[in-house]
């Protein structure tokens, strides 16, 4: 499977848990380059708002939505979470609830279960961590360069951002209504993703 291919799948894996039905309105909450937003239009026949922070991203998605031939609303936003307000059917969200600060998870779950309805549905997915004091038990061993790597990532990759455990979503997820119905991991496909970008990166090396 290449990269593309697993990319795809990734994206199929995410939208298949919503249960979309034609018509209804799908919010991605840091929606990239747009490619869930494109698959749920074409193969769900939804209407879409993405919104992203990143001027880039924003462009470039709105691009390449604006191609797409539907019948559907299709838009996109140069907008944060905390600023929606928009009433929306079902929320998905790849990738970016690791770069908000804690101590934003709680209004982040507050604002969408506040936007989606009574049978509503989020899918959340996250890079997770482990609590430093449960990695011993775990037999989880950390190094210094352990800790210089994830101070570089802290600094360099995702400034500002933090990592949850799978308890911090429990904690804060059902206080502000949500019921959690599945944990899936996929640490074993993450990690042969991480393998293959650092094999494609030594091999460009000169052009990076």
């Amino acid at each position: 499977m290449t990269l593309e291919e697993a990319q795809l799948a990734k994206i199929d894996l995410a939208l298949g848990k919503l249960k979309l039905e034609p018509g209804m309105t799908l919010l991605d909450i840091g929606c990239g380059w747009g490619g869930a937003l494109q698959r749920a239009v074409e193969k769900y026949d939804v209407n879409v708002i993405g919104i992203t922070l990143s001027r880039n991203q924003f462009a470039y998605s709105k691009a390449k939505m604006a191609a797409i031939p539907t019948e559907r609303s299709v838009e996109v936003r140069l907008q944060g979470w905390e600023e929606f307000e928009d009433k929306v059917d079902r929320i998905v969200s790849i990738g970016a609830f690791e770069a908000f600060k804690a101590d934003r998870w709680p209004a982040f779950f507050e604002r969408a279960h506040h936007i989606l309805p009574d049978d509503g549905r989020m899918l959340l997915h996250t890079i997770l961590t482990y609590q430093w004091q449960q990695m011993p038990a775990l037999g989880i061993k950390l190094t210094m360069n352990d800790v210089k790597f994830a101070r570089f990532i802290g600094t360099e990759i995702f400034p500002g951002g933090q990592l949850p455990t799978q308890e911090d979503i429990f904690k804060f997820a059902e206080p502000a209504g949500f019921s959690v119905e599945k944990v899936q991991l996929l640490r074993e496909h993450y990690e042969r993703t991480l393998n293959i970008w650092a094999e494609n990166l030594e091999a460009n090396k000169e052009a990076a």
